[in-house]
């Protein structure tokens, strides 16, 4: 279930008040002074179900409200649970308004994104170097690619250009960096004697991430629905682990070929990320495009 809080004047207040009441999937409006302003102000309070939320943030920006006058948040129901209802009374769902938010915020290289990816890419070239599945792992683990991976797709499939290349570059970087800072650390460990003598990253137990078959397409395709619907329900934390096997490790093993030995490998790791990436974006846009033609089961549509 949303919940609406908007603040307007009078000049505004009977416009709004007669949208709350004719708009199916807004509930319970509440109107009360709002005592923050010195100019007479009435404040709105409404529960809006899912399916109407976009309907209802059309119909506002229509009116001229400003970004700082209404906020649409998300409450927890605990009773009663309509969950197997069908059609657009159901209140679980996600609105196609809150994906794009959630897009958007994640498009944006901040600089916990960047922090994030540094160190999964320090872990990650480490496994690569000591052939350790279990740091490869915790590499997956702290990578927060998903998020931009999950932004391109809803930036192509909602026609929004400036935020699909805006996710995307964020993406490109993030990967950059993997293997920017897995080189420079393999060059430094090679400098200092710390790389073993001889190392050549062909060696390691983890060349497979070189080459591509048919495991890859299937693996990178799998993990790109998984990427949209755990963004879609907030579990992007922990399906992110999956996701990142696609795009980490191969990130990680080409900085290591660039900078500790194995230049050769090169071609394929890099081949081996554009394939997962590519796949990625698609099976995660056309995920989330049957969802915006096809109504969920709950009935409110994405």
């Amino acid at each position: 279930m949303l919940r609406l809080h908007a603040s307007l004047d009078e000049r505004r207040e009977p416009a709004f008040a007669t949208l709350l009441r004719d708009l199916d999937g807004v509930r319970r409006v509440v109107r009360h002074p709002d005592e923050s302003c010195e100019e007479t102000q009435t404040v709105f309070v409404a529960d809006v179900e899912p399916a109407a939320a976009d309907e209802l943030v059309e119909a506002i920006e229509s009116m001229g409200i400003g970004v700082d006058d209404y906020v649409l948040t998300r409450v927890d129901v605990v009773a009663p649970q309509r969950l197997h209802l069908t059609g657009h009374r159901a209140i679980d769902g996600l609105a196609w308004v809150e994906v794009v938010g959630a897009a958007r915020a994640n498009s944006w290289p901040l600089a916990r994104y960047i922090a994030l990816i540094n160190v999964a890419a320090v872990i990650a070239a480490l496994g690569v170097i000591v052939s350790s599945s279990i740091l490869i792992v915790g590499a997956m683990a702290v990578s927060p690619d998903l998020l931009p991976i999950c932004a391109t797709c809803v930036g192509l499939v909602a026609g929004r250009r400036r935020l699909a290349l805006r996710a995307f570059a964020t993406l490109t970087l993030g990967m950059v960096l993997v293997v920017a800072t897995a080189a420079i650390l393999s060059a430094l460990l090679n400098v200092t004697g710390l790389l073993p003598a001889g190392f050549r990253v062909e060696h390691s137990s983890l060349h497979t991430l070189a080459h591509l078959d048919y495991s890859t397409v299937l693996v990178a395709a799998a993990a790109g629905i998984a990427a949209m619907l755990s963004f879609e329900s907030g579990a992007a934390a922990a399906v992110g682990v999956a996701i990142s096997v696609t795009t980490i490790p191969a990130s990680a093993y080409l900085g290591v070929a660039i900078g500790g030995g194995g230049i050769d490998e090169a071609s394929g790791a890099l081949a081996v990320l554009a394939v997962n990436v590519a796949l990625l974006i698609t099976t995660g846009s056309l995920t989330l495009l049957v969802q915006r033609i096809l109504p969920n089961r709950s009935g409110a549509p994405v």
